[in-house]
């Protein structure tokens, strides 16, 4: 039987990443370093999530929960950086690209840190809906 929420976790993890990989290596973005903190979190789903899915491995959510969480606490604060005027001192972007930058801004409020953070937290409910079906 298909085990849903981590199919769904797996996908999401799969648009996510290919979907950072279109922004910087297609459009040209230069990933902040919150940007690149939020791929480490990111990037590994996808394997984990894929491997999880093909054993249908149902106890996955011990790993994933604690990295998906961190993603969404990062993204979370890296929103905030974009689109609130007093966090510009709290940044943590030194040098390079600012995280307060915003190659995207549709529809007035999503950003690229706003999507990482739809996907950690879609991730984490999928985990969350796995780990109480245990």
């Amino acid at each position: 039987m298909v085990n849903k929420p981590l199919l769904l976790a797996w996908i999401a993890s799969i648009i996510a990443m290919v979907g950072s990989l279109f922004f910087s290596e297609r459009m040209g973005f230069i990933p902040c370093t919150l940007c690149w903190y939020q791929r480490i979190l990111m990037y590994p789903l996808v394997m984990f999530l894929g491997i999880a899915f093909y054993r249908n491995d149902r106890t996955i959510y011990k790993y994933i929960l604690p990295m998906s969480v961190l993603g969404m606490g990062i993204s979370s604060y890296h929103y905030a950086l974009q689109k609130i005027p007093s966090m510009h001192e709290f940044s943590s972007c030194t040098s390079g690209v600012p995280c307060s930058g915003q190659y995207i801004n549709w529809l007035g409020f999503v950003t690229i840190p706003f999507l990482a953070l739809i996907a950690f937290t879609f991730i984490t409910v999928m985990m969350l809906i796995l780990w109480k079906r245990k």
